[in-house]
């Protein structure tokens, strides 16, 4: 019987209007074998949470460059509690302050990648985090 694939949404939260990273980590995990959906750009917490659930996933990695992963990372963390998700791993990535990680992984975001890590290092930590 073969194992499941790892299903992932990339998520882009909030109005920050610029994708590439975001789509050059979800053709990254796609080669690798993996289910992505990508959200697209400007949405809200209340989408992506919706989206997590909707979709079963194992893995949620939001994606922020305009500065407000401080007020919508903790809250689509929330939103995912409240609908009963457990057992999620969620990452975040793009320009956050190295001071705002342990607020972040606080309430539940496992890793926090920033500018310049590789798309191998991201791939290989799903592979190596995801509870399948």
């Amino acid at each position: 019987m073969a194992e499941r694939k790892i299903r992932v949404i990339v998520a882009k939260p909030g109005l920050d209007g610029h994708d590439r990273g975001a789509k050059v980590i979800a053709r990254a995990l796609r080669d690798a074998g993996m289910e992505v959906i990508y959200t697209g750009l400007r949405q809200t917490p209340e989408k992506i949470a919706a989206a997590v659930v909707q979709e079963d996933v194992d893995a949620l990695l939001l994606s922020i460059l305009s500065g407000a992963h401080d007020y919508l990372f903790p809250r689509i963390m929330d939103l995912l509690r409240e609908r009963g998700v457990k057992d999620l791993l969620v990452l975040g990535g793009g320009v956050i302050p190295e001071e705002d990680i342990p607020t972040l992984k606080s309430v539940g975001i496992r890793e926090v990648f920033g500018p310049g890590t590789t798309t191998e290092t991201i791939v290989k930590y799903v592979q190596d985090h995801v509870n399948h």
